[in-house]
């Protein structure tokens, strides 16, 4: 990507963003249309993005949550994303957007998540969303290719629901950013130096160390890593998933939703006969940093088995493409980390999407922003997310994660 400097232009920033990705980019973005004044500094350890969860990502969006600010977070990122251009002040080089809603559709195969669904469903039907439950019958009429004599109930919505061109979302983060006077810097952080009770200056591994006003960890499955340089303990470690890109010798009848099976496979709808699968090993322990090796035996023995039981018409597919990608998963709730440290004051975190980060992108992305300019929400209270409750280990459970 380019605009990447290889030095900074100053030797203090008003705010440094640490990870140049989705969550970094909406941020210094945010901070430009807010008004911000000072200087902003993101630091990227990987300007090309390979490997990054912003890249890799499934890039879907879907409403049905766990929790009313999630629900809230994602019909946030649905209006964002289909009116994009309006966003970017109606400049006509942003392209106009549209979601495919072929929907999500979790699926049941015993009573106690039966009884979650239901539950899920009262918080998204409160906070306006369109999720239906559905009888293994009524799943058959709108989609007989299913086999269900094993469903006890379903979970399907068809409102801004579906896939989106992530990618070009955080193009224009990055890009207008950018172009309102953000600077990027192709380099990493080596540690933080504290005074005070504060990060007083941000170490590079070039050897320059930069002071700072503000530091948002938006670091992705390093944040875990850019808070122990501050002192700070982040339950977020990288976890392994695995992207298969399917062709089925018989198309489907119908889009398929992105249906979530009791196995723990996924699939969901490409377009022209083709299909995107996705899962976890078993355990779904802790990765490396830079591990993105695929698992050949996953696919054989439990995604392929998985899906083609479910829909007897991917009993004959092909593979035509695969790679893994990494969750920056919270160990404690699978739920946002985000707002001030309670103690190191100037840090502010940005960490732990668990899998619905880039969804969650453009709400995150302003929520952080009016902290730092305002010191406060204007909008959709975060407050939940914030640190205290890590110290704590009081967890805010999302129970829909994929």
């Amino acid at each position: 990507m380019q605009g990447f400097q290889a030095e900074p232009r100053h030797d203090r920033y008003d705010v440094i963003i640490i990870g140049g990705a989705i969550m970094g980019s909406s941020t210094a973005w945010w901070l430009t249309q807010l008004g911000f004044q000072g200087r902003i500094l993101v630091i990227e350890r990987d300007p090309t993005y390979a490997q990054a969860a912003t890249t890799l990502s499934f890039s879907c969006i879907r409403q049905q949550y766990s929790t009313e600010l999630n629900v809230r977070i994602s019909q946030f990122g649905a209006d964002f994303v289909q009116n994009l251009r309006q966003r970017m002040g109606g400049d006509p080089r942003v392209p106009e957007l549209k979601i495919q809603n072929f929907g999500y559709l979790y699926l049941a195969d015993n009573e106690d998540f039966a009884q979650v669904l239901r539950r899920n469903h009262a918080v998204q039907a409160a906070a306006g969303a369109g999720t239906r439950l559905l009888t293994p019958e009524e799943i058959l009429e709108e989609y007989p290719f299913y086999r269900v004599d094993d469903i006890t109930l379903g979970s399907l919505n068809l409102r801004d629901e579906g896939y989106f061109d992530g990618s070009t979302v955080f193009d224009w983060f990055h890009r207008k950013a950018r172009e309102a006077g953000v600077e990027y810097l192709a380099d990493e952080v080596a540690g933080l130096d504290l005074a005070r009770g504060r990060v007083a200056g941000v170490r590079l591994k070039s050897g320059r160390t930069i002071g700072c006003g503000m530091v948002v960890n938006a670091a992705g499955t390093r944040g875990g890593r850019v808070a122990a340089m501050a002192g700070i303990a982040l339950p977020i470690q990288p976890r392994k998933r695995f992207n298969w890109v399917i062709q089925a010798e018989a198309p489907l009848s119908r889009p398929l939703p992105l249906t979530i099976d009791p196995s723990g496979a996924y699939v969901r709808e490409v377009g022209g006969g083709t299909y995107m699968a996705g899962g976890h090993a078993e355990p779904d322990g802790e990765a490396a940093f830079d591990d993105f090796a695929m698992e050949q035996d996953i696919w054989m023995e439990h995604i392929w088995p998985a899906i083609a039981s479910r829909i007897p018409a991917f009993e004959a597919v092909k593979v035509i493409s695969e790679w893994a990608g990494h969750y920056d998963f919270n160990l404690l709730d699978q739920n946002a980390v985000t707002g001030p440290h309670p103690e190191v004051a100037n840090f502010l975190f940005l960490n732990g999407f668990s899998g619905h980060g880039l969804q969650q992108s453009p709400a995150m992305g302003r929520g952080t922003a009016e902290w730092i300019v305002h010191g406060g929400y204007r909008s959709l209270d975060l407050s939940a997310f914030h640190y205290d409750r890590i110290a704590e280990g009081r967890a805010l459970v999302e129970g829909a994660i994929i």
